[in-house]
């Protein structure tokens, strides 16, 4: 059985320094995941933020602390402690951008995007109604564009990326997320990711495949990654988008969901600190896809959101609510049911204004379906026939198995508010 990637992202301006990033470690591993992710942990520029790398191979101050061991010595006792806790260790690798005042500016001006004075230029993103509104763009001015369409020598700015990715591989970090993986061309990603398996067959290629066009996810495809986050997090469980979105993605790659990352506010935030939110949307993203993502604190209801720059250990908050056994325990299901691992057909059995949604999904190895029904209503609660979901998994209602058990009923599947219940079939 495939066990898909159930990862717990260490945010490092958080957690600290290397050495603390360590001490993290048990607790992860003791929630049932088995890969962590560290954003970018190198050599920021003038604005600290950990998005802008000035340089790939040094460590940032932030999180050497008083060490004076070189950065692969930090970052290689971190893998070994990862690894003596059963966990792999993924890192963002940025390449569609660097600092605006990283040294490859420097040494390499050509492998940049310039403006029509010489300068570097930064990039943007537009307003999606006023594409053309110079006014309403957002410009990134601490991060300068590289320009794969046009440079000169788009082979030598690839072999850096081959390079480093071997140098890390060589570290021991068993995975890359390709952050903004859509804006980096396809045919670029094929030898980078070609590169780190030469040194280690079994590493893993993540593409961030959040808010573009399905054209630019499309032209990864034969890249050679091995997982795309999905954008689950953000529906609201009644539009179509979503299940088009997973039925796209699972020709190219199996997908990662999310409840929330630190990209986005938090959900404890957004529900006022309700644990009933959180519980169902981290089981909703274990049941969804394949793959599955927690940031640091959402097990305790952080409320704060994470900082590129400005965060820092001092920011660790008091805990709205713990839900680190009920996590442990989804994780485990989720290890053990074959089904949850891989991406078959998956669709909606209700229609969108019905008040519980039903989805069925089947393997595309592995034996069985499954049934996730969902009350999305935080005030009221609401019943599923239980001969109907029996129907739909192929068996008789006392052969079905629940994943996620709730209150039991002769005919009703009762689903109290904010519920989400999981039914397999007898060959799930």
């Amino acid at each position: 059985m495939t066990d898909a990637p159930r990862i717990y992202n260490l945010f490092p301006l958080l957690a600290g320094t290397t050495a603390e990033w360590e001490m993290q470690l048990p607790r992860i591993a003791d929630m049932g995941f088995n890969w962590v992710f560290v954003n970018p942990f190198h050599y920021p520029g003038f604005s600290g933020s950990l998005y802008a790398v000035k340089d790939y191979y040094r460590l940032n101050p932030l999180f050497r602390g008083g060490s004076r061991r070189s950065a692969d010595a930090l970052l290689g006792r971190f893998i070994e402690a990862a690894r003596a806790n059963g966990l792999q260790v993924m890192m963002d690798l940025v390449i569609n951008h660097t600092a605006k005042d990283s040294v490859l500016v420097d040494a390499h001006p050509e492998w940049f995007a310039h403006e029509p004075d010489g300068s570097v230029r930064s990039p943007f993103a537009a307003d999606p109604d006023e594409p053309d509104n110079v006014e309403k763009r957002t410009v990134w001015g601490d991060l300068a564009e590289i320009d794969y369409a046009h440079t000169p020598d788009r082979a030598g700015l690839i072999r850096y990326w081959l390079d480093l990715v071997r140098h890390y591989v060589g570290l021991g970090f068993a995975g890359f997320r390709g952050d903004a993986a859509y804006k980096v061309p396809g045919e670029v990603w094929g030898p980078v990711i070609r590169a780190a398996r030469e040194v280690n067959p079994q590493a893993h290629f993540f593409a961030e495949t959040l808010g573009c066009q399905p054209e630019e996810v499309a032209q990864l495809a034969g890249a050679g990654f091995d997982y795309l986050f999905n954008s689950s997090k953000w529906w609201d469980f009644r539009a179509d988008w979503l299940l088009e979105q997973y039925e796209r993605f699972r020709h190219i790659a199996p997908s990662i969901a999310f409840p929330e990352s630190h990209d986005t506010e938090r959900l404890a935030a957004e529900s006022g600190g309700d644990a009933r939110a959180s519980r169902l949307r981290y089981v909703f993203a274990a049941a969804f896809s394949a793959g599955l993502m927690m940031p640091m604190g959402y097990e305790y209801g952080f409320r704060r959101r994470p900082h590129v720059v400005q965060s820092r250990p001092e920011d660790w908050e008091e805990p709205t609510f713990d839900l680190t056994e009920f996590i442990a325990r989804v994780n485990r299901l989720k290890a053990r049911t074959p089904l949850l691992n891989e991406e078959g057909p998956q669709r909606r059995l209700t229609a969108a204004e019905d008040p519980v949604l039903a989805l069925l999904r089947e393997g595309n190895q592995a034996p069985g379906r499954l049934l996730t029904l969902i009350n999305p209503d935080a005030h009221a609660g609401h019943r599923y026939w239980a001969g109907e979901a029996a129907r739909h998994l192929g068996c008789r209602p006392e052969a079905m198995r629940e994943l996620m058990p709730g209150r039991a009923a002769p005919d009703w599947i009762d689903l109290p508010p904010l519920c989400i219940r999981l039914f397999a079939s007898p060959d799930a």
